[in-house]
């Protein structure tokens, strides 16, 4: 009986887990080219990631949630210590949401959000990064357009002071010093 129970756990286990495997594979991609896009800014701006090919790369998926509203504010002390150098910081709703409501969210923020906040009503980078059920999700992406660090939710494996310390070895590895 109980290795019949066994058996029947793991025939439901293994399922999972290689789910979750190809899940995880399909989304941490640390080490590949970051997928590019080209969105639209609240400002009307139109940026893409190619245009930033050169530079470090901090990109921020979020949607309108509390996790996000606290990673969002995470990304503006990155954008603040990091003026000046060869850095973009760059958040997008990666959730489809409406401009008034994306809008809306951000004057919530504790601080002023002033770095470029892209639209995404086609959903196009939660598609390409593995979003959606994975927010917030902030990538480092070296001078090469290159995923270097990559985190999910957790805001103190992801806060502001790791972030500037994963920018600061990419600038440091091209010479670039903060």
């Amino acid at each position: 009986m109980k290795r019949s129970i066994l058996i029947v756990a793991a025939a439901l286990a293994v399922p999972m887990l290689v789910s979750y495997g190809v899940l995880a594979a399909g989304f941490f991609k640390v080490g590949e080219k970051a997928p590019d896009f080209t969105l639209n800014a609240l400002t009307g701006d139109t940026v893409s990631l190619a245009s930033q090919k050169g530079k470090v790369v901090v990109l921020g998926l979020f949607h309108i949630c509390d996790p996000c509203m606290m990673q969002g504010t995470n990304l503006q002390k990155v954008y603040e210590s990091t003026q000046g150098k060869n850095v973009a910081v760059i958040g997008v709703n990666s959730a489809g949401n409406a401009k008034k409501d994306v809008g809306e969210f951000l004057s919530a923020f504790p601080v002023k959000v002033t770095y470029p906040y892209l639209l995404d009503p086609g959903k196009v980078t939660d598609k390409l990064y593995g979003g959606g059920k994975f927010i917030p999700n902030v990538y480092v992406i070296d001078q090469e357009g290159v995923i270097r660090w990559q985190r999910v939710g957790n805001m103190d494996l992801a806060g502001a002071d790791v972030i500037v310390a994963e920018v600061e070895k990419l600038l440091a590895a091209s010479g670039n010093k903060m």
